[in-house]
């Protein structure tokens, strides 16, 4: 057991207390990680807050680490925050890989002047949650960069039992923001090739109601290309709480997650926990070799679904490799909070 006697805080950003919206992913991430600690004896704790006046108002001498997801917060803020609190241990934590910053121009020159506010002080440090991305800043910027990796909770001790599609509707779910690095268009494509080669009717579901990064167009034109087929049902599902996104999951046959890049994806861990295979790239390292197909090739992503639906091992083999990325993971975070 680890017991620092202090505390960990995990901070996200609250878009819902002002922007009327719910962007749960980073709170979803922070309370899985902040379980799995908990778990193992860190007094972790996940605080939603609105800005950085928020954050410093809230800290106090118990609190030993303080880990704020990803890049958003002013670095003249970060700079005043570290100096009032020496003692205590900062990260910005980074939840996306390298490729994916390309959507985020203002994250990106964070992340250059977090690096700075580390070279300048002792107890701020850059991190991210993709051993790829802190080691491309390593050999980038000659910066460190702490990998803090998203934990999952598996409550089980075992997958899920499950059974196979056996006919009737199919139900194969790609879901997540509407952004073009997602691949959506591929998985929906694939989707399309399983049902017809299957001869099944689809129920492809998708996320709506929340589109980011240049991704407006993306249902758009996965609604032109499924209209019009008798034999499939496109289901746009809103945004949803994490407990009822589970559920939606947890209804499905085969998920799609494709990714162009990615540094863990929630998603693919969500169907893990329930049972449901996902066919995704070599983005998403932690998932099962067998479950991978290349992103831009719809028909080996439409030849790895099929095999999943027929393999009554998948969700066990899934079960298994997150449980193997957590295990890792909790030394990195050992690593971390025992300095």
């Amino acid at each position: 057991m680890l017991n620092t006697g202090r505390r960990l805080i995990l901070a996200y950003k609250n878009f819902a207390a002002n922007r009327n919206i719910s962007h749960i992913g980073l709170g979803v991430a922070a309370m899985n990680t902040a379980k799995s600690l908990r778990k193992i004896g860190v007094a972790a704790e996940v605080w939603p807050i609105v800005n950085a006046a928020e954050l410093r108002s809230r800290l106090d001498s118990t609190i030993s680490h303080v880990v704020v997801s990803a890049p958003w917060i002013p670095s003249a803020d970060w700079q005043q925050i570290v100096a009032a609190f020496p003692d205590t241990r900062f990260a910005v934590n980074c939840h996306s890989n390298v490729g994916f910053l390309q959507a985020d121009t203002n994250g990106v020159k964070l992340v250059r002047e977090a690096m700075e506010i580390e070279r300048s002080t002792w107890n701020f440090h850059v991190a991210g949650n993709s051993r790829k991305f802190c080691r491309w800043v390593r050999d980038a910027y000659s910066v460190a960069c702490a990998y803090l990796p998203n934990l999952y909770c598996l409550d089980a001790v075992a997958a899920p039992k499950r059974p196979l599609y056996q006919g009737g509707a199919l139900r194969i779910g790609a879901f997540g923001a509407t952004r073009p690095l997602k691949n959506f268009m591929s998985a929906a494509a694939a989707a399309l090739e399983i049902a017809a080669r299957m001869r099944a009717d689809l129920e492809l579901w998708v996320s709506s109601g929340r589109t980011e990064g240049g991704g407006a167009g993306v249902l758009d034109a996965v609604r032109a290309m499924t209209s019009g087929l008798a034999y499939v049902k496109l289901v746009e599902g809103g945004w949803q709480s994490w407990p009822k996104f589970r559920a939606t999951v947890a209804n499905m046959h085969l998920l799609l997650q494709p990714s162009y890049t990615e540094s863990f994806n929630m998603v693919t861990a969500d169907g893990v926990a329930e049972g449901v295979p996902s066919v995704v790239s070599d983005a998403i390292d932690w998932a099962p070799d067998h479950w991978k197909a290349h992103a831009d090739d719809v028909t080996d992503i439409a030849r790895v679904g099929r095999s999943l639906l027929g393999d009554s091992y998948a969700a066990e083999d899934g079960f298994e490799a997150l449980t193997l990325h957590n295990t890792a993971g909790l030394d990195a975070w050992r690593s971390f909070l025992a300095a």
